[in-house]
């Protein structure tokens, strides 16, 4: 989880949840204050890296490698502003296993959270578990006929679950710039220089399926009976009520929202580039 000391508070709530089912948690943060944590009782048990401004997403990339974190069942990799009163991890997990699921999110309580983008987020209160959303609107048309995203087969980033699987498939679609850089002195050796590059994430939810070890509009799903509420705080950009902010704090948030654009963009392009060069392509989900 990414975190700013000005979430202290809300994330010892989530991760009291965690710490209790015997779950490793990792913070990562993005602020550079670890010592204001050192007042929580689990702080010392909690894993902690630091690098300013940097998001979740390339946190992940550089330290949550499938093979450090091969040993975990489950990756949670979450934003600091969920509400979980009403989420229980190893309810959670027992359903995610249940239902064949691989990758997840808990399902947003739509009085209580204040930022929903996307319906099929959206906690239904008659079922434990939907794999998609029904909206005859001309603009989405989702149906049973629907084959993905954002219809089905897709889970937001702001607090999805992966299985060991799915996560080893998942990482390698995090874009990330690896050079290797050469030094010589009296011997050569190489070191690996890990620049930002899509740090934001944007565009990778649409493509999670592809890491859904099969059918994503099976594999793939929302838990309704454990939920959370999506408080919308801003920390890098996310949307928030802008009334409140300082100029100085819309300034920085206007240009992270087009930074990220960029990137959804580029994205965009670096996919269809690899499915072009790649002649042994074939799409699973094309109809």
């Amino acid at each position: 989880m990414a975190v700013g000391i000005s979430q202290m508070q809300n994330v010892d709530v989530m991760a009291r949840k965690f710490l209790n089912e015997s779950y490793t948690v990792m913070l990562f943060h993005y602020d550079g204050n670890v010592d204001g944590w050192r007042s929580l009782e689990w702080s010392d048990k909690a894993i902690h890296i630091v690098a300013p401004n940097q998001t979740k997403w390339w946190f992940a990339k550089r330290f949550l490698h499938p093979s450090v974190v091969a040993i975990y069942d489950f990756i949670f990799l979450w934003d600091e502003d969920l509400g979980v009163e009403n989420f229980d991890p190893k309810r959670y997990i027992d359903i995610m296993v249940s239902e064949g699921l691989e990758i997840t999110q808990p399902a947003l309580d739509p009085d209580l959270s204040t930022d929903i983008h996307h319906r099929i987020t959206i906690r239904n209160k008659m079922t434990k578990v939907h794999r998609r959303v029904y909206d005859n609107r001309s603009s989405m048309n989702c149906s049973d006929d629907s084959k993905g995203p954002p219809c089905t087969g897709w889970v937001e980033g702001m607090a999805p679950v992966f299985s060991r699987a799915a996560w080893k498939c998942v990482w390698h679609l995090i874009q990330c710039d690896w050079r290797v850089i050469t030094l010589r002195s009296t011997s050569s050796f190489n070191v690996l220089n890990l620049q930002n590059d899509l740090i934001h994430g944007w565009g990778l939810d649409m493509k999670l399926g592809y890491c859904a070890q099969g059918d994503r509009a099976e594999k793939v799903g929302v838990i309704d009976s454990e939920y959370v509420v999506h408080q919308g705080i801003p920390s890098l950009g996310g949307p928030s009520d802008t009334s409140k902010l300082p100029r100085r704090s819309l300034d920085l948030r206007t240009h992270i929202r087009r930074q990220s654009s960029a990137e959804l963009e580029k994205f965009k392009e670096r996919w269809e580039k690899a499915v072009r060069e790649d002649d042994e392509w074939m799409d699973p989900f094309d109809a």
